[in-house]
């Protein structure tokens, strides 16, 4: 296990810490005077105190005083963490979808944050593998977009091999990078890697079209009908997009921090939220974070 603590950090030090916990998927507490406010089916308010906080990699969190085995407050799991620097405190969000509830905690002062990465087998039941992921893209295109058609699983680049690679209904080419977790600003950069080396592709005529055609590495991607029309969208990308400037970049995982999202506008890329298992999703297969979700709320809200 790998733990990292922390004595006193700055506000930004303490976002910078979360944010690389949260995307590793650690268990986290955090200790310092904050308050605390929830609001969903009911509302409430904690004032200012010295309380400990825990997030857990599930999504559940809790909020703890000095007495007493109960949290003052918390959510289940199937939450999503959040962490950001507002008029001048630390704020950490616990935002449920279904029934729409938010728990947000405001530091003025953290003593203490330590991240601890856990291990005991549990995380592939919690979050699936990346190998579930692109199954589940694979088998069902249109989850990434309306007219993705998969060409190539990892397609070889000079920044590494690409997830998944394919072409959208207008004949563009599409990266996709697949996470099977919440991840932040470092997942940005690789996609941003992968699309630049396909882009360069393009600018230097290196780009094959006709591996395309072909099925991927492990034989899981089909082209059937590429012979026709998908000829034609090869044809179109190659000449509306000789300069690479057309590539499409897509992270595919079941959520981002928002440094994250705020890197993925910068660079004109898309994210689409996916888990890699069909179960804790909606009808259509994108992610809803009720799955599982526990309705007994008893006892929440109220200071021991």
């Amino acid at each position: 296990m790998t733990v990292t603590s922390v004595h006193d950090p700055s506000h930004r030090e303490a976002l910078w810490e979360l944010e690389a916990a949260f995307e590793r998927g650690d268990l986290i507490t955090a200790f310092g005077r904050c308050t605390v406010s929830y609001t969903g089916r009911a509302a409430s308010e904690l004032g200012s105190g010295d309380r400990l906080v825990v997030l857990k990699p599930d999504g559940a969190a809790l909020v703890h005083t000095d007495e007493g085995r109960t949290p003052v407050n918390w959510q289940p799991p199937g939450s999503e963490h959040h962490a950001a620097v507002r008029e001048g405190r630390l704020r950490v969000r616990s935002v449920r979808s279904s029934p729409a509830e938010t728990l947000t905690v405001r530091f003025s002062d953290v003593h203490q944050l330590s991240t601890m990465t856990v291990t005991g087998g549990r995380d592939l039941d919690l979050h699936g593998s990346e190998e579930d992921l692109r199954t589940r893209v694979l088998e069902r295109p249109a989850l990434v977009d309306p007219g993705f058609e998969p060409r190539e699983t990892e397609r070889p680049t000079s920044a590494g091999p690409v997830d998944v690679f394919g072409v959208d209904g207008a004949g563009r080419p599409v990266v996709v990078e697949l996470k099977r977790r919440r991840v932040g600003p470092d997942a940005v950069g690789q996609l941003d890697r992968y699309v630049e080396a396909v882009r360069e592709e393009y600018r230097t005529g290196g780009f094959d079209d006709d591996r395309a055609d072909t099925d991927g590495d492990d034989g899981d991607v089909h082209s059937d009908g590429d012979d026709g029309e998908g000829d034609d969208g090869d044809d179109d990308a190659g000449s509306d997009d000789d300069d690479g400037d057309g590539v499409r970049g897509v992270l595919v995982a079941p959520s981002i921090t928002d440094r994250a999202a705020a890197l993925l506008a910068d660079r004109g890329f898309e994210h689409v939220a996916l888990d890699p298992r069909p179960e804790g999703t909606d009808g259509d297969g994108r992610v809803s974070d009720d799955a599982g979700a526990d309705d007994d709320r008893r006892g929440r809200n109220d200071e021991e």
